[in-house]
């Protein structure tokens, strides 16, 4: 895995092969980053990585200047690899060991982008439990947006607040957020 773009553009990150992770491909993160950064200035934002595995999605946004991350994932190898490579490049990324259904129940933390990549393999019942916490909670900012990966043979798009998809190969982004408030001039 490399990082797309930013200070850290290039490097390569090789996570030891006993995790069980599943990165978001080099192709489909870059085209995520390119929607994004239509909308988000990435120094102004805070991000929250739910089943974060190896952190890639993290050390993106950490890359391109995002001083405001926190990781969530049950594994207690991911995190420990994600924090050692943190430090290693002294990226600000906050790695916490939880369960991501637990930790969306019981955290405050409001973020501006909120990433999910669960297990594939995920019903969409397990799926559909992701929007609902982060919104039934209020963890997503206003201005905010949940993505969440799965694959292009999962279905989500009935989900309340489901926006649109977007399909890289065999993964799909579906994007998430509050509905758009009419301004008055």
């Amino acid at each position: 895995m490399r990082i797309i773009s930013g200070l850290y553009k290039g490097r390569r990150i090789t996570a030891p092969k006993k995790l069980p992770a599943r990165p978001t491909t080099d192709m489909a993160k870059e085209a995520l980053f390119n929607i994004l950064n239509n909308t988000y200035y990435f120094d102004d934002v805070s991000v929250l990585d739910l089943f974060a595995g190896i952190g890639s999605i993290s050390y993106e946004f950490a890359s391109r200047g995002t001083t405001k991350i926190t990781c969530v994932d049950q594994e207690a190898d991911c995190i420990k690899f994600i924090n050692d490579t943190a430090e290693g490049f002294e990226m600000p990324i906050d790695a916490i060991k939880s369960d991501v259904f637990k930790f969306l129940e019981g955290t405050t933390l409001k973020s501006t982008i909120i990433f999910a990549d669960p297990p594939y393999a995920f019903p969409v019942e397990e799926f559909s439990k992701i929007p609902q916490l982060v919104f039934e909670n209020n963890l997503l900012e206003a201005d905010g947006v949940l993505i969440v990966e799965h694959s292009k043979h999962t279905d989500i798009s009935n989900l309340e607040h489901y926006k649109y998809s977007k399909s890289y190969g065999g993964n799909m982004f579906s994007f998430f957020g509050y509905p758009e408030t009419e301004s008055e001039d």
